[in-house]
C-alpha cells in the first residue's frame, strides 16, 4: 500500500527529466498504430465551463494542442458531461466506423485522463466505465479530488496502468489524501503528493472573489503552477513526440521511489 507522501520542491519535474534522458526505445506494438491518436481527456472542476481559460486544466489543454497537432486529440469536458467523454471515446476509437469496437481496437487504446476537484472525482469514474468496455488507460491524474455522490475516487480500477494524486488539506474543501489501486498488479500509484499553502500561498487573482475567500487552498492547488507543470511532466511522458517520428513514452521516472 503506497502511503502519503509530500512533495518536495520540484523532485517530481528532476525525476522526469532525467527519464527523459533514457534512450527512447525503437518503434513498437505498444506505440499507438496509425490513425490512432493518444486520446487526452480533461475535467474541471465545479460549474466551470470546458473553455473557461482561468483555468490551469484548460491552459493545459491548450498547451498540448499546440505541441501536438497530430497524433494526440486532447479535449476538456465540464464534469456534468462525463457520459459525453464516454462517447467521444469510443467515436475516436472506431476507426473503421463500424458503430462498435473489436477487441484489438479496445487493446490499442491509449488513453490519458486528468481532473480538478469534482473533475478529478469523474476521472476516477469515467475509467471505470472504461474497465467495463474492456478499454485499458495508460493514466489518470487526480488534483484535490472532491468525491462525487455516488463516485468512488479512492480505488484506481485495474485497468489503468499508473495514477498519481495531488492534494492540499486547509480549508473547507480538502482533496482526497490518497489513492489506491484495486489491483495493485496491474496499476501503479506513481504517488500521493501533498501541497501546503498555509506555508506556501499561491496568488490567482484571475480567479472569482468568493472562490478564492471560500476555497482559498483548493483555488490556489488549482492555479498553482508548479502542480500542473508535474502533472503536464507526467502526461507528455506518454505522449509521441511533437514532431510524430518518434515515441517520447518511457515508463514514469519516478516508480520505485
Amino acid at each position: 500500500m503506497p502511503s502519503n507522501r509530500r512533495f518536495p520542491g520540484s523532485l517530481l519535474s528532476l525525476l522526469l527529466a532525467f527519464g527523459a534522458m533514457i534512450p527512447t526505445p525503437s518503434a513498437s506494438a505498444d506505440e499507438p498504430p496509425a490513425g490512432r491518436p493518444v486520446i487526452v481527456i480533461g475535467f474541471v472542476g465545479g460549474f466551470v465551463k470546458h473553455d473557461n481559460a482561468v483555468h490551469s486544466e484548460v491552459q493545459l489543454a491548450t498547451r498540448l494542442r499546440q505541441d501536438y497537432p497530430f497524433g494526440v486529440h486532447v479535449e476538456v469536458f465540464e464534469n456534468q458531461r462525463r457520459e459525453k467523454a464516454h462517447q467521444q471515446i469510443l467515436r475516436l476509437l472506431d476507426i473503421h466506423n463500424t458503430g462498435s469496437l473489436s477487441a484489438q481496437e479496445k487493446q490499442q487504446a491509449r488513453i490519458i485522463i486528468y481532473g480538478h476537484s469534482w473533475g478529478a472525482s469523474e476521472t476516477v469514474t469515467l475509467a471505470r466505465e472504461l474497465e467495463k468496455d474492456g478499454i485499458p488507460v495508460l493514466l489518470t491524474i487526480q488534483v484535490d479530488s472532491i468525491t462525487k455522490r455516488e463516485q468512488n475516487d479512492l480505488l484506481i480500477p485495474a485497468n489503468v496502468r499508473e495514477a498519481a494524486n495531488f492534494y492540499q488539506s486547509n480549508g473547507l474543501l480538502r482533496g482526497r489524501p490518497e489513492i489506491l489501486a484495486a489491483d495493485a498488479t496491474h496499476t501503479q500509484i506513481i504517488g500521493n503528493f501533498r501541497f501546503d499553502y498555509k506555508a506556501h500561498p499561491v496568488s490567482c487573482p484571475n480567479y472569482p472573489w468568493f472562490g478564492r475567500l471560500f476555497m482559498k487552498s483548493h483555488i490556489e492547488i488549482e492555479c498553482d503552477p508548479n502542480v500542473w507543470n508535474q502533472v503536464e511532466s507526467l502526461i507528455r511522458s506518454k505522449l509521441p513526440s511533437p514532431t510524430g517520428t518518434a515515441s517520447a513514452e518511457t515508463s514514469s521516472p519516478v516508480l520505485g521511489i
